[in-house]
């Protein structure tokens, strides 16, 4: 049985409870102020009946019977009741306005927690945590499951706090006022539990299929969202649409169960209250007749009023049953998506800061892979036989001196862009060494080593935002002058310009309005405006530019790169003839290097991808 199958298995889990209620206990004067609110308002609600019943019995009762023909005293009696009734029913307006306002200010602050921990906690989490979650589950965690919780809080929790509360308080009423019809009342609950619990099973395994298919929905949606681009290009709507469709359906259909076994159950409980009600009716008349007792004991208490005020509180009693109901379909939702909420926030953190790991300061720019083996399957671990075909790199042995620039190439899967991540420290080896400056990275913090490194990737990210805070990224100690400054390094800076607000401009959402060279060169400016000391790690940085935009970036790499120990993962051979040395990788590991000319003299697999490339060039010519 799986975690989530676990937890649904459940009626209520106690460990999973109790972490909710961990989010409770900063806003505990909150939730007791607003659960006391609560209770006293409960407290108030057999009122109403009772004097309804007291005006029955003591003024109308009289008056028609003809035991007391003094009607202007009545009519006081019956204002001063009025009036009493008006009273409970404002203290109780007044007291229902303050416990749903406290409450809701406890549900909103526990919904900001909890979604505040589960973003942060993904933002810690390492990579390949990313590559086997779908985007769609994910922000499924961050909404729908976070909401669930709040109304298990404040629609569920103190709900069932009342609910119980004011059962209890309904029944010590009836019960002190007449003891058999209130046990005659009582005699459908034990059917009405029966019923209660063989619907709760029901709805429990519908809410855990309910969940699991708004997840794909959502992945479903984010995916189509995100490759709009590439399902226009291939004319994939129709096929899109139907299976989004068939993902659609299969979501309508867990909802149509959860409504099913849910308007079946209210009706069912509603029948046995009516039930109920007819059994205090008819007994409650035969007591008032005489026949129940004798015309003795209880019968012989038992008015018309006070028969009344019996119907109006079975009546109201059944309503925090029907109340406790609702929140055992909050609780199976809370028990399930607090379980994938925890799932999240129990993962194990892989890429984690060593205790005491210590900042370097001054990086010179030394990068050592020493007998690097390494696998994105986290199944993969040191002991794997080298035969395995989930290695990526394998046994890689690099050596990079400070201020080198160094170019990698091979072909795609050779295991090049793992390198880069590798110098991030994006993901850990499983045997073997990644050292800066002889220092393992594993020994270093990640934010330290990373605020060293520059990285410019081919496939551009920019945030909805103005230009200047994608630059940035919204970092207020960056001057504008370092940022105009990297613009025109990378001659981006009149570009910018002359759009109509400047750096200002806001850019939508993924830069949809900029072309691909605009984003990438604006992503080499963001890289360059960080001011990396030693790093520049540029992976396929100018695979989807045109010629012109090729050369700029060729131009402010020559500069930006002095000095600095460089990084370079290019397709296109001839930006990378510059470059102190290059690396050709095949299948993990490296076949040969050495500067452009040395390697073309070799006449190796680099020459011939030299030629390759430049008869494929000359083929399109």
């Amino acid at each position: 049985m799986t975690p989530s199958d676990d937890a649904f298995s459940k009626g209520f889990d106690l460990d999973l409870t109790k972490r909710i209620l961990g989010y409770v206990r900063p806003y505990l004067r909150l939730a007791v102020t607003g659960v006391l609110l609560a209770l006293f308002t409960a407290a108030l609600q057999p009122l109403p009946a009772f004097l309804q019943g007291y005006a029955i019995d003591q003024a109308l009762t009289p008056f028609l019977s003809g035991a007391n023909t003094d009607s202007a005293a009545l009519l006081r009696l019956l204002t001063l009741i009025v009036l009493g009734y008006i009273t409970v029913q404002i203290v109780e307006f007044g007291l229902t306005y303050l416990s749903t306002l406290t409450i809701g200010y406890l549900g909103q602050n526990v919904l900001r927690d909890i979604r505040a921990n589960v973003f942060t906690k993904l933002q810690r989490l390492h990579l390949a945590y990313f590559d086997q979650n779908p985007v769609g589950r994910l922000i499924t965690r961050v909404t729908s499951d976070v909401d669930a919780i709040n109304q298990f809080i404040t629609g569920g929790l103190i709900s069932m706090i009342t609910s119980t509360f004011l059962i209890l308080v309904y029944m010590t009423v009836m019960l002190t006022i007449n003891w058999k019809l209130a046990l005659i009342a009582f005699t459908v609950l034990p059917v009405l539990f029966v019923v209660t619990n063989f619907f709760r099973s029901k709805m429990r395994l519908t809410f855990r299929e309910n969940r699991l298919q708004q997840a794909i929905v959502n992945t479903k949606l984010n995916e189509n969202i995100t490759g709009m681009q590439t399902v226009q290009l291939f004319g994939r709507q129709r096929r899109s649409a139907l299976d989004f469709d068939h993902s659609n359906r299969a979501l309508l259909t867990a909802n149509s169960n959860s409504v099913k076994w849910f308007s079946l159950f209210m009706p069912a409980v509603a029948i046995l209250g009516q039930l109920s009600i007819a059994l205090v009716l008819y007994f409650g008349a035969r007591l008032i007749l005489g026949e129940g007792a004798g015309g003795t004991g209880a019968g012989a208490a038992l008015t018309v009023g006070t028969l009344y005020a019996f119907v109006q509180w079975t009546t109201q009693l059944f309503q925090p049953i029907q109340d406790l109901a609702d929140v055992f379909n909050n609780l199976q939702a809370a028990m399930a998506s607090s379980e994938r909420i925890f799932g999240v926030l129990d993962t194990r953190e892989e890429i984690t800061d060593k205790p005491g790991a210590q900042p370097l300061g001054h990086f010179r720019g030394q990068v050592d892979f020493d007998n690097v083996w390494f696998a994105y399957d986290s199944q993969v671990q040191a002991d794997t036989p080298d035969t395995d075909d989930r290695w990526i790199l394998r046994g890689l042995d690099l050596h990079i001196q400070p201020g080198e620039s160094v170019a990698l190439v091979g072909a795609t899967g050779a295991g090049k862009t793992s390198v880069t991540a590798l110098v991030s420290r994006f993901y850990d080896v499983q045997r073997g060494a990644v050292r800066v400056d002889g220092t393992d990275v594993r020994d270093l913090p990640q934010y330290d080593l990373r605020r060293h490194i520059g990285v410019v990737l081919q496939d551009v990210f920019l945030f909805a935002g103005t230009i200047e805070g994608n630059l940035t990224l919204n970092n207020p100690e960056i001057p504008h002058e370092r940022v105009v400054e990297a613009c025109k390094y990378v001659g981006v800076h009149e570009y910018i310009l002359g759009l109509e607000q400047g750096y200002q401009t806001e850019v939508r959402e993924r830069g949809a309005t900029l072309s691909t060279g605009q984003k990438q060169l604006l992503a080499f400016a963001r890289a360059l405006i960080q001011n990396p000391d030693i790093l520049l790690v540029l992976d396929e940085a100018t695979a989807n530019v045109d010629t012109e935009t090729e050369l700029r970036i060729q131009e402010a790499l020559t500069r930006v790169m002095q000095g600095r120990t460089s990084i370079i993962i290019a397709h296109r051979l001839s930006t990378i003839e510059h470059c102190d040395r290059i690396v050709v990788m095949r299948k993990g590991r490296i076949v040969e290097q050495g500067s452009h000319q040395e390697l073309l003299a070799k006449g190796g697999y680099y020459a011939r991808l030299n030629r390759l490339q430049y008869a494929q060039g000359d083929a399109a010519d």
